[in-house]
């Protein structure tokens, strides 16, 4: 099993809080070196309070060895040729080391936070990857650039826009996915999956994947070397008094996540019906801090795994062992034991 993580390390964003340690831009060479001197395979970063290329790139430049990655970039917050380009961009200055992870975000967030129009979001995907892909094989292999879609028409890329080839042109490409249709598109397109974190290793292993195996049947990809990179919800501390604390944070989270009708499907799946139900009323009346009652401890350990740090390791590989191909999980370090402790972390989890 691989293992990746975000910065800061130990990172646990409540989701209806904020961080108690957002990211601070001028540590990201400093800290992604320490990252890969512990050993992960990846190091990633994702759309939410900062530019994910920006990002990223100050990684790639303080880094040789560990695998880089966006998790997620919002696709349809770009165009695809803008995309294209800071991927390409991004594969360049990294050696290769560079996965291209897309979201497509929900249809509000699209309307009302970036102001671009809407589209059904499977075909929108499958249209856009498609139009990646298209550009790139115009840099690198001067195929003619011609793209009719329902969506898209490009047909314009003139020499001072060209990048033209680079050394490493094959940039993976993975979806964050929760849903069925999506789940088809990145069987039929992509390198790999990128569950959403309430989607539980069953909800992956009956649901997610044999769509995932629909796709690919209709493309005809083979599927040996297909991704399933997995953020899951963690609840870690190095003690039970800190726990309680972590837990709360999981607790607020998961609400929040319950709230939203886009991730309905794996809350359903698991007969949570009336609870996003209540959780949807009491988002829409802005009660957030109420939220997080609604998570009893079953619910919690249906989705979130909990235990200090040195029960943690154990934990995740129970549930995930044998569903994921990848892992995205860290503790704080801010001492030499610490350290050692994430070292362990990631040794019990590659051994999978």
């Amino acid at each position: 099993m691989k293992i990746e993580t975000l910065l800061p390390l130990g990172k646990l964003d409540p989701g209806l809080r904020a961080p108690e340690q957002p990211l601070d831009l001028h540590a990201i060479g400093r800290d992604a070196q320490l990252v890969e001197s512990l050993g992960y395979d990846g190091l990633l970063t994702e759309e939410t309070k900062d530019d994910p290329f920006m990002v990223m790139a100050l990684m790639a430049q303080a880094t040789s060895r560990v695998n880089l990655g966006t998790a997620v970039a919002i696709a349809f917050a770009r165009s695809p040729t803008s995309m294209a380009m800071s991927a390409w961009s991004m594969q360049k200055l990294s050696n290769g080391r560079f996965t291209l992870g897309l979201g497509p975000q929900v249809r509000a967030h699209i309307a009302r936070r970036f102001g671009m129009p809407t589209h059904a979001a499977g075909p929108w995907m499958r249209e856009y990857i498609q139009v990646l892909r298209a550009i790139w094989d115009h840099w690198q292999n001067g195929t003619p650039l011609r793209i009719s879609g329902e969506i898209y028409n490009i047909d314009l890329m003139m020499p001072l826009f060209n990048p033209g080839p680079i050394e490493f042109p094959r940039i993976p490409v993975h979806i964050a996915a929760v849903n069925r249709i999506m789940c088809r598109v990145a069987g039929e397109l992509a390198d790999g999956i990128r569950p959403h974190p309430v989607c539980t290793p069953s909800y992956i292993r009956q649901v997610m994947l044999p769509e995932v195996q629909v796709g690919a049947a209709r493309t005809g990809q083979q599927m040996n070397d297909f991704a399933v990179a997995m953020k899951p919800l963690v609840a870690t501390a190095e003690n039970e008094a800190e726990l309680e604390m972590r837990i709360r944070d999981a607790r607020a989270r998961l609400a929040f996540y319950a709230s939203t009708p886009a991730y309905a499907a794996t809350f359903n799946y698991h007969g949570l019906e009336q609870l996003t139900a209540e959780a949807k009323l009491l988002a829409r009346a802005q009660r957030w801090e109420d939220l997080p009652q609604l998570i009893d401890d079953t619910v919690l350990n249906t989705y979130v795994t909990v235990g200090t740090w040195d029960q943690i390791g154990q934990k995740l590989l129970a549930r995930y062992d044998g569903v994921v191909s990848s892992l995205e999980v860290s503790i704080p370090v801010r001492s030499g034991s610490d350290r050692e402790q994430l070292i362990n972390l990631v040794h019990t989890l590659h051994a999978a």
